[in-house]
């Protein structure tokens, strides 16, 4: 099996976990008995946990070995997700949470995508470096859907085998954990040639790749914090304070968006051949931001389900451009450098987003975060285009 394919396999078992997590975590921290801030606190924690292994990715995994430090961080997590399971008290599924990096969004963006994002590039050449990304995404979201799906487990626990709510959820968060585990052994079978050069291990960011990360990051943190607003495991809180549904009926949904994720890749590598990276990356993102920002004041459950359907099949586009762009713009030794930084302030963005969102939840309006976190991506993407439209990635100052 050649390095790529690994990572893909890698992506989509990891995907598995994150899809389940993300939609009954929210549930599982609300039978409890958390209340909304306490849970945010709880989902922006395991989000600081990433961002620190992000950071540790990015300023040491090069020299502690790639493939060494992808099996730390999924022994980490598996660690971490079962204490989650199995605990009651707020302070330590809290500590769990920030230790085992419990991703609450729904989505993969953990410190292993730096490590992968630099060495995937490698595999290919520039022509094809997009579409790599996009099917690399591809298996992450077809993980996240069937993850989605399996979210739905603990109702059939309980009308198969009679187990209360809590005991069924606890299952399910236990199951995502042990995932993980499965990642864990195939790390081991990539080659050495994943691993950094001696160059890269050695390299000296030239100041013009240094004012581009400063720009750039700027620019993704405001995307990261609106998306902490916006966390799978807040959204299916919101579903469920607000129209009554439970993980029966939002696990189907979940799986409907992710599968709609999945598709948008490839259209987004089609899309990005056409009319550039950058404008990929912002004309199919604000659309999105306004159909989610909709489902704040939409008068059922059936139409709020349809606006964030259509949500789902356009937000998720700028996500290889996104990747690909970065590493086009920088010397292949500075890939995880790059990678690293965009990663952490982006986890960072996510991590302080959910407390918040939680305490706008409780306090002014359930619907607020979505609202709030619509607005900023769209103030993103406008800056995003300001800076960057007429910078060109090596394919497309060729063509």
């Amino acid at each position: 099996m050649t390095d790529r394919r690994l990572l893909y396999a890698t992506a989509f078992m990891r995907a598995l976990a994150t899809g389940m997590v993300g939609v009954i975590a929210g549930l599982y921290l609300a039978r409890l008995g958390f209340s909304p801030a306490t849970s945010g606190l709880v989902i922006g924690g395991g989000l600081a946990g990433a961002a620190v292994a992000s950071f540790l990715a990015t300023v040491g995994a090069d020299h502690f070995g790639r493939r060494r430090f992808l099996v730390l961080l999924t022994i980490c997590g598996a660690a971490g997700g079962t204490v989650v399971a199995l605990g009651s008290s707020a302070a330590v599924i809290a500590v769990a949470a920030f230790i085992g990096m419990l991703n609450g969004m729904g989505r993969d963006r953990g410190a292993a995508l730096v490590v992968e994002q630099a060495i995937l590039p490698a595999t290919v050449d520039d022509r094809d470096r997009t579409r790599a990304f996009a099917w690399y995404n591809v298996l992450q979201d077809s993980g996240h859907a069937l993850g989605s799906l399996l979210a739905a487990a603990p109702a059939v626990l309980r009308a198969g085998f009679g187990m209360d709510e809590l005991h069924a959820l606890r299952i399910a968060m236990l199951f995502a954990a042990l995932l993980t585990l499965v990642a864990a052994a195939l790390y081991p079978r990539l080659s050495r040639t994943v691993e950094a050069t001696v160059e890269a291990k050695r390299v000296v960011v030239s100041p013009e790749t240094r004012r581009m990360l400063w720009k750039i990051s700027s620019l993704f943190t405001i995307d990261a914090l609106g998306g902490g607003f916006l966390t799978a495991s807040l959204v299916s809180f919101f579903f469920f304070k607000r129209f009554g549904v439970d993980e029966a009926v939002l696990g189907p949904l979940f799986f409907a968006a992710r599968v709609l994720n999945a598709f948008s890749h490839l259209g987004a590598a089609w899309l990005a051949k056409r009319i550039g990276l950058v404008n990929t990356m912002v004309f199919t993102h604000v659309p999105s931001s306004v159909l989610l920002a909709s489902v704040a004041i939409a008068p059922n459950f059936a139409v709020a389900a349809i606006l964030f359907l259509m949500r789902e099949g356009l937000v998720e586009m700028d996500v290889p451009t996104r990747q690909s762009y970065v590493m086009a713009v920088v010397r292949p030794e500075e890939r995880t450098v790059a990678s690293g930084v965009t990663s952490l302030v982006r986890m960072a963005g996510w991590a302080v987003g959910p407390a918040f969102a939680g305490l706008f939840m409780q306090g002014l309006a359930m619907s607020a975060p979505l609202v709030v976190g619509s607005a900023l991506k769209i103030g993103y993407d406008v800056l995003l285009y300001r800076a960057f439209s007429k910078v060109k990635p090596p394919e497309e100052r060729a063509a």
